[in-house]
């Protein structure tokens, strides 16, 4: 139950945050934070990551439902199987932050963007997909570190 409700919170911040960036964003150029480091700028994504699939905003809703409802079932087996908690914190990370993205796609034809960390040169991205990196780098550890040691044992 506490993996459906960390699912929720990722969902509700990821929410929250969009919607105070719509609010206080929209029309702004940016709001530095850090001068040339770290920005708040409004961003409408009509693609993926990196604005992949740019403009093709029903492709992306039928294929982020389809992800979004496998990875649902995925979670939900992994919960019952009562899978290691690392593997559980991640799915539920990732769920959270690709629903969210989802929402704004049905609701506004686009995911609101808004962090813009400049010193690298990056995308400006949201919670939500902040969510879905670390849920992934998470997923990545347990993979690597967590499962490679247990087969070890086993070998």
């Amino acid at each position: 139950m506490i993996y459906i409700v960390l699912t929720g919170m990722v969902l509700f911040l990821d929410q929250v945050t969009k919607y105070w960036a719509l609010e206080k964003l929209t029309g702004i150029e940016t709001i530095p934070i850090i001068q040339d480091v770290f920005h708040l700028t409004f961003r409408k994504n009509t693609g993926a990551a990196f604005s992949i699939l740019r403009d093709n905003v029903t492709l992306l809703i039928g294929m982020t439902s389809v992800v979004i409802l496998a990875l649902g079932v995925f979670y939900g087996v992994s919960i019952i199987k009562k899978e290691h908690p690392l593997m559980l914190l991640s799915l539920g990370m990732i769920l959270g932050g690709a629903a969210g993205n989802l929402i704004d796609r049905i609701r506004l034809g686009y995911v609101v963007d808004f962090f813009d960390f400049r010193l690298i040169n990056f995308a400006v991205f949201n919670v939500g997909d902040s969510f879905i990196v670390i849920g992934a780098f998470l997923i990545g550890v347990y993979v690597v570190v967590l499962e490679g040691r247990e087969s070890k044992k086993l070998g």
